[in-house]
């Protein structure tokens, strides 16, 4: 039985290396750095040019990552976006907040899908008492920015109310779905409408680099959860128009398509709106570092861009593909939960570098702030680890495995299950008939080898280890559909295209 003291004693580790770490990285400069958090919506990792994609266009991303880090393997804490945006903010798995499910979803009084099991009850809100990494940092004197989707509670517990001196665009919507949705009118609560027919990440992004500039004597953070790529799926004309031209110029006119048991799975990069999508929001990033390029912030700014979940591949548009990785958002197999992840910080992190270990939400928390040089609260989980030695030093972290629990049916096909990575090896423990899924990554990273018959000793340790991990975080679990009727289709949530 694995011991519950493990991650207690990786925490005191990661601490340590931090601080033989920190002296070389911090010599030249006094001044706590600059923190910039960009996150996407709904991108798959194999969205970005430096990922593969050679249909979309991401010069500005992939200058990003020419001059600091790319991650290989790395994780969103879910497959869906309220649980992953909770995990960035507190520096904990979705379990702990309870926010397990994305808000808005029916709770289990209020199902009416046919299926064998009813989904665990979820957090409808980030609770006030948690404390976010702008509370965290605010102490140490920073300035707090956030632009984009919150989409983590009611009127009350926005970001505002979560540490934030500004909030423009966040609510608690899961989309830009008022006015005219990606361009103003926005009908949003909290982002005064701009000209008629401005767009939403270029307002964002502006909105962003004139606080950098107003801000530029203090250590300021700016977290800008971007709306795009969400559905509704709308672009500006332009980009939407070469796209279509470069479509036709590379013949990609045949989109091919799979199949994952009820689910039609794009498999192919061809959807001019996404792609018109994807550049814009490179652009809006674009035009932040140029503002910190501007006001000669570059070397004094930690700058990092993830994704909140996988790209949407399995319904509802149907409008990328996340191959090789199989699956996509609401799934727990890789491409649901597979992420971009780049990290600059000139002076600090080797231009260039591409690390494979792998690494999952709660892991910002620590990090940022072990950067600013400010101590984690008392009452935090050791969920996260501390990634400054691996990225300024190139110091392996201390062996670990990652964890996953999404207790409910997606609406992108997905089922209740819990999932484990250990080295190169994951287990996906199912709910439904509790079937197991056990695949080697590093053989098989689109998950088509189920070998968990030929390894039953790895199946029951992976498994063992994933029982005490639900326990410590205080996991739920669904439970038995009284009403479910097996004669009747079982009803997956838009499994098919229209």
């Amino acid at each position: 039985m694995p011991s519950l003291k493990a991650p207690l004693a990786l925490c005191a580790a990661s601490a340590l290396l931090a601080a033989l770490a920190w002296p070389a990285a911090a010599a030249d400069s006094a001044r706590r750095p600059n923190i910039v958090f960009l996150i996407a919506d709904d991108l798959g990792q194999r969205d970005l040019g430096s990922y593969g994609s050679t249909f979309y266009e991401t010069p500005h991303l992939d200058r990003l990552a020419a001059e600091g880090a790319r991650f290989t393997d790395a994780y969103a804490a879910c497959p869906v976006c309220s649980p992953t945006r909770a995990s960035l903010l507190t520096g904990k798995y979705p379990q702990r907040t309870g926010v397990t499910n994305y808000i808005g979803a029916a709770q289990p009084a209020a199902w009416k899908r046919n299926t064998p099991l009813l989904p665990a009850p979820y957090a409808t809100e980030l609770a006030l008492a948690e404390t976010t990494l702008a509370e965290a940092l605010k102490p140490a004197g920073y300035a707090t920015f956030f632009a984009g989707k919150w989409h983590l509670g009611p009127k009350g517990r926005w970001p505002e109310n979560q540490g934030f001196d500004v909030n423009l665009g966040g609510n608690d919507r899961g989309g830009p779905y008022g006015g005219d949705k990606y361009f103003s009118p926005y009908g949003n609560p909290s982002l005064p409408d701009g000209p008629p027919g401005e767009h939403l990440p270029d307002r964002l992004a502006r909105e962003a680099a004139d606080f950098i500039g107003r801000h530029k004597t203090r250590p300021f953070l700016v977290y800008l959860p971007f709306y795009d790529v969400h559905t509704p799926l709308m672009a500006r004309p332009d980009l939407q128009k070469k796209y279509e031209a470069k479509r036709q110029r590379l013949g990609l006119t045949d989109t091919k398509w799979g199949r994952d048991g009820a689910s039609d799975v794009r498999l192919t990069q061809n959807h001019v709106v996404y792609a018109a999508m994807v550049e814009a929001m490179d652009q809006a990033v674009g035009r932040i570092m140029q503002a910190l390029r501007d006001h000669d912030l570059e070397r004094d700014t930690i700058v990092i861009f993830t994704s909140d979940n996988g790209g949407l591949s399995t319904a509802e548009g149907w409008p990328t593909s996340n191959l090789p990785l199989r699956g996509g958002k609401g799934w727990l197999y890789e491409g649901g939960v597979r992420e971009p992840l780049i990290v600059r910080w000139a002076g600090h992190i080797k231009p260039g570098t591409v690390l494979a270990t792998p690494v999952t939400s709660p892991d910002f928390f620590p990090t940022l702030l072990a950067a600013a040089r400010v101590p984690l609260p008392a009452d935090l989980p050791p969920d996260g680890a501390n990634l400054l030695p691996l990225l300024t030093a190139g110091r392996a972290l201390p062996e670990r495995a990652l964890y996953w629990h999404y207790p409910h049916y997606g609406n992108q096909g997905g089922a209740p299950g819990s999932s484990i990575r250990r080295g190169d090896w994951k287990l996906i423990a199912w709910s439904e008939g509790e079937r197991l899924e056990l695949f080697n990554l590093a053989l098989d990273p689109g998950e088509l080898t189920n070998l968990a018959d030929r390894e039953p000793d790895r199946v029951r340790t992976l498994r063992a280890d994933l029982v005490v991990w639900r326990k410590s975080v205080g996991a739920l679990m669904p439970t038995p559909n009284p009403a479910f009727d097996p004669a009747k289709p079982h009803q997956p949530a838009r499994a098919r295209r229209d």
